[in-house]
């Protein structure tokens, strides 16, 4: 099956990238002569690492080696992730199963993260068949990768945008940890993921000013990691808006300058952004069905009408406002909301704000798209108990929704039961704001944020390690830095405050009976986090400091309830009850401004 996936992806890979034109060969040989430099030096670097480890050596040395191999990593990412992130999955992702729910199949882990767990904090000799045998692996991945650069053509808007990618990733998953969460060597390769950009950058115009300044940034952003390289002490906040920011706009006016054109393709976030924050980064079309479904204000305008409407629901009691409380960032205050016989609902209602960033719906992740979520709700006999097809007939005979379909959908002669979906999928689209005190900060408000809320972003960022689940600049489970796959996690969490037993709630599992999914749950996103308590799928928490202290001991597992299959890290994070509050401190930073 893997090696099948493999050859379909170089298949595509191929197509794709042999669409480039013929000028541009000559430069592109110059890149990828480069890259295979590069590459034959990451693979020397393996072979050594794995000579150490077959000759005994002490655990100093082979770390030492591991280091020296993930910094010649660094100088390729910027490609492999670009245009190879199948192979580069398995190169340097997550130490967990990478699971094809589709399928209802799972591939075990490979890479540095993979290796990082048997050689840190202890090496022991027992492992050292497995950690050979995963260095073996990592150069036939290396032979992949060498493959499929042999055969495409790379050109010069490809080349900015893994460029730009770049920027993203050290922004969203480097400065965080994400890809050495054991080692935390994230800040010193911060450096070498940076200047890795300045060759291809170089070749489209070697003589260019703009890229002359650009390279000033880019080593005294090194300097700056070089300088500030203890991963928990680290500046985030400074080294994101002081650094990496103007290297993002430097970039950008380069592109512009070279009047090279943006990569056709759908993506969540927008080609022309300057930087990761600005306020129009995301576009919600990239998580909708087709062309027909895209956004449009007319659209939301009827969804909203539609949302507030109780004739959705079977008794004409109970519209989507009812459970999603404009005033508390669509959700309820409750626990749990009660269904429409009296009795609880199983789940916490979740927040619609910022839910179209995300192609999962759910806690349970069961509806991939907010057209079938709306679905799901009105027909769900405990919720609203509707008919699709009687709400569609009341809509034909009501002269005022006919005008505002005719509106929206003016292709159509009359409404149709689809455009009743992604009408209320539309309103729910209009919900980021992205205007919190935390945006004006990014955007170059010094006076947004004071001392403890920085100090609590750095935190977020850094030693709590929030980031490497809940993603800058979403903050929830949207994977950086192509945006496009909304991750689960498992957390062990309570049934109750006290942490005694754990919730029974099975969540992705009731729908795909894979043991690595029991109690797997949505990451949602954490803006507008202070308006929105309880927490949890089962609402478990009621305060901030409650989520804070749970994460702090280290999830379900680090409160001595069995959970195997635990994502998160179980070891105790050590935060000062002074870092606690910063924590919650920041987070109430992420509050739109219409709920400050």
């Amino acid at each position: 099956m893997m090696k099948f996936k493999y050859y379909i992806s170089l298949f595509l890979v191929v197509c794709f990238f042999f669409s480039c034109k013929k000028n541009e060969v000559s430069q592109t040989t110059t890149i990828k002569q480069d890259l295979f430099i590069d590459l034959n030096k990451l693979n020397s670097e393996i072979v050594q690492f794995q000579k150490l480890v077959s000759t005994n050596k002490s655990q100093k040395e082979i770390l030492e080696q591991f280091q020296k191999s993930r910094l010649a990593y660094k100088k390729v990412e910027w490609a492999i992730e670009y245009f190879i992130p199948e192979t580069a999955r398995f190169m340097n992702g997550p130490a967990l199963d990478e699971m094809e729910l589709e399928e209802n199949k799972s591939f075990e882990p490979h890479g540095f993260q993979v290796i990082e767990e048997m050689i840190y904090p202890e090496y022991k000799s027992e492992d050292k068949e497995n950690v050979i045998r995963e260095a073996k692996i990592f150069q036939s991945n290396i032979k992949q990768v060498q493959n499929i650069f042999e055969v495409i053509t790379i050109s010069d808007n490809h080349i900015l945008d893994a460029v730009n990618q770049t920027i993203y990733r050290v922004i969203a998953l480097g400065i965080t940890g994400f890809d050495s969460p054991i080692l935390q060597s994230s800040i010193s390769e911060t450096g070498e993921s940076l200047i890795s950009i300045l060759k291809p950058l170089k070749s489209i115009n070697s003589n260019s000013k703009t890229l002359a300044e650009l390279n000033k940034l880019i080593q005294s952003s090194q300097k700056y990691c070089d300088e500030n390289n203890n991963f928990n002490a680290f500046n985030r906040a400074v080294f994101i808006t002081e650094y990496l920011n103007p290297i993002s706009k430097k970039i950008k006016a380069f592109q512009k300058e070279e009047k090279i054109q943006n990569v056709k393709k759908t993506s969540p976030l927008k080609p022309e952004i300057e930087t990761l924050f600005d306020k129009d980064a995301f576009d919600v079309n990239a998580f909708v069905l087709s062309k027909d479904y895209n956004f449009t204000a007319d659209k939301a305008k009827l969804g909203e009408k539609l949302f507030y409407d109780t004739n959705l629901s079977k008794e004409n009691n109970r519209s989507c406002a009812t459970c999603h409380n404009p005033e508390k960032a669509f959700t309820d205050g409750l626990k749990t909301n009660v269904s429409l016989t009296g009795s609880n609902l199983a789940r916490n209602t979740p927040t619609l704000t910022y839910a179209s960033l995300q192609n999962a719906q759910f806690w349970d992740m069961r509806q991939l798209d907010l057209e079938k979520q709306s679905v799901d709700v009105i027909q769900n006999k405990d919720e609203m108990h509707g008919s699709m097809d009687e709400i569609h007939a009341k809509i034909l005979l009501n002269r005022e929704y006919i005008n505002l379909f005719k509106k929206a959908y003016p292709k159509t002669e009359k409404p149709e039961p689809w455009q009743i979906q992604n009408a209320l999928a539309s309103y729910v689209r209009s919900l980021n704001a992205f205007d919190s005190r935390f945006d004006e900060y990014m955007r170059g408000n010094k006076n947004a944020l004071n001392k403890e809320e920085i100090e609590g972003m750095n935190l977020f960022m850094g030693k709590a390690k929030c980031a490497t689940c809940h993603f800058t600049p979403l903050f929830n489970g949207t994977v950086p830095p192509s945006y496009s796959k909304t991750e689960h996690e498992v957390i062990g969490t309570p049934n109750e405050a006290s942490g005694k037993n754990l919730s029974p709630d099975k969540g992705r599992y009731l729908y795909n009976e894979m043991p690595q999914l029991v109690g797997a749950f949505k990451t949602p996103t954490i803006r507008n986090a202070a308006v929105t308590a309880p927490y949890m799928h089962n609402g478990v928490f009621k305060t901030l400091v409650e989520v804070v202290d749970f994460y702090n001991k280290g999830g379900g597992k680090g409160l001595g309830l069995e959970v195997e299959n635990q994502t998160l890290p179980f070891d105790e994070l050590k935060l000062t009850k002074n870092e606690e509050k910063a924590l919650v401190t920041f987070m109430k930073t992420l509050t739109d401004k219409k709920y400050q």
